[in-house]
C-alpha cells in the first residue's frame, strides 16, 4: 500500500489529542440528536474517559450505540472527573445549536472541577466563565465566524483538482460520515487529498474548517473558497456539505456550491426515507430530480462547469443486512448510480467512480 501524505487530522486549536474526553448527553444518548457524540465516537483520535447520561448510567457506550469504541456510561460530571476525563464536550447537536438551560449546571460543575470545554453550540460560552475559569483552563466555542473573510470570488473553479462536494436529501444524514470515510480511504490508498470541515463535528475531530452556519451569509462562500485554495495543492479535496436544498432551515447550500466550484458530487440518502425528520410534510423529490436540481443550480445555466454525480451514500443504519442489500438496490437501480453504505461497505465503489 502507498505511504499516506502526512498525518490524517491535524493538530485541534486548543484540544490535544491525548487529552481523555466527557461527552455530556444527558436523556439524549439514543436520542435523534447525538450526532456529535457518534462522530467522535467513531473519528476522534482522543480516549473517551466516559460518557454522561443518567438514563444508561452502568452500562457501554456500545449497549446503548453502535459505536466503534467503548465507553463507560456515568451519571454526573464528577464521576467522569474520577474516570479520568479533562475536556467536556457537549454531545448533543440541539436543533437550531442553542443550549438548553437544563445544561448549565452541568457545566458550571464541569468548569469547577477544572475540564476544559468543546462547545460546537451557537450560545457561546467563554463569556460566561471568563472570570471562573482557572488558569490554563480553556474555553473552545467553535461557532465563531472566522476574521478575514470578504467576498467569494468564484476562485476554486481554476483549480485543476478534484473538489467533491457531499450533498444530502436532509440534514444529519450522513454527510460528513461519508465524506470522512472517502478521504481517509484516499489517504490510506497514497492519494494527495484533505477534507474541508463545515460544522461542528468536523471542526472537533479534525481539528480546522469553518463553522459555515456562523459565518455570515455575505461572507459564507468566501469562508469556503479560503479552505479550498489553502489545500489547492490537493488531488482530491472532499467538501463537508451541510443541509439540503429542499429544508427549510438550510442555507448552507449556495455558499458551498460557489465557494468550492465542485467537480464532483455524492449523493447521501438515508435508506427509505420519504420526506424531511423534522419536517413530515415537506417530501424528499425523486432522487434523479433532486441529483439534476442541485447539478443545475452548481452549473448556472453553464456559468460554471457542471459537476458530476458519481454514487449514492446510502445511510442503512438500524437496516438487517438483507434489507440494506435490497435498498441498494432499488436505489442504484432509480437513479442509475453505483450506491453503497460507506460504514458497512467501505468506500472502495467511491474511490472508484471518483477514478481515484
Amino acid at each position: 500500500m502507498p505511504k499516506a501524505h502526512g498525518p490524517l487530522f491535524g493538530a485541534i486549536p486548543m484540544l490535544t489529542r491525548s487529552q481523555p474526553l466527557a461527552i455530556y448527553m444527558e436523556g439524549e444518548l439514543s436520542g435523534t440528536f447525538a450526532k456529535m457524540c457518534r462522530g467522535i465516537l467513531r473519528y476522534s483520535p482522543n480516549p473517551i474517559a466516559a460518557i454522561i447520561d443518567s438514563h444508561f448510567a452502568g452500562k457501554d457506550v456500545k449497549d446503548v450505540l453502535d459505536s466503534p469504541r467503548s465507553a463507560p456510561i456515568v451519571a454526573t460530571v464528577d464521576e467522569a472527573k474520577a474516570l479520568g476525563a479533562e475536556a467536556f464536550v457537549l454531545g448533543i447537536a440541539t436543533p437550531g445549536g442553542r443550549i438548553p438551560e437544563a445544561w448549565y449546571p452541568a457545566i458550571d460543575e464541569a468548569v469547577a472541577l477544572g475540564l476544559d470545554i468543546v462547545n460546537g453550540l451557537h450560545d457561546r460560552l467563554a463569556p460566561r466563565y471568563s472570570a471562573s475559569k482557572r488558569e490554563g483552563q480553556w474555553i473552545w466555542d467553535i461557532r465563531i465566524e472566522p476574521e478575514g473573510l470578504g467576498s467569494g470570488q468564484g476562485e476554486a473553479a481554476k483549480l485543476g483538482n478534484k473538489r467533491l462536494l457531499m450533498i444530502g436529501t436532509d440534514m444529519s444524514i450522513g454527510k460528513m460520515t461519508a465524506g470522512l470515510e472517502i478521504y481517509r480511504a484516499a489517504r490510506e490508498k497514497g492519494i494527495k487529498a484533505e477534507f474541508i470541515a463545515t460544522g461542528q463535528i468536523g471542526i472537533t475531530v479534525t481539528g480546522r474548517g469553518i463553522p459555515l452556519d456562523a459565518v455570515r451569509v455575505d461572507f459564507a462562500s468566501s469562508a469556503v473558497e479560503r479552505e479550498v485554495l489553502a489545500v489547492a495543492q490537493a488531488d482530491l479535496v472532499v467538501v463537508e456539505g451541510q443541509g439540503a436544498l429542499t429544508h427549510p432551515g438550510s442555507t448552507a447550500n449556495l455558499p458551498l456550491l460557489r465557494g468550492s466550484c465542485p467537480t464532483h458530487f455524492v449523493l447521501c440518502h438515508r435508506a427509505h426515507q420519504t420526506a424531511l425528520l423534522r419536517f413530515p410534510q415537506i417530501k424528499i423529490p425523486p432522487l434523479n430530480a433532486y441529483i439534476k436540481l442541485y447539478e443545475d443550480l452548481a452549473e448556472a445555466c453553464g456559468t460554471f462547469k457542471r459537476p458530476q454525480t458519481v454514487a449514492v451514500a446510502l445511510n442503512t443504519q438500524g437496516l438487517p443486512a438483507e434489507d440494506a442489500e435490497k435498498a441498494k438496490r432499488q436505489i442504484s437501480e432509480e437513479t442509475g448510480l453505483p450506491v453503497a453504505d460507506p460504514v458497512r461497505d467501505g468506500v472502495d465503489l467511491f474511490l472508484e467512480a471518483l477514478r481515484l
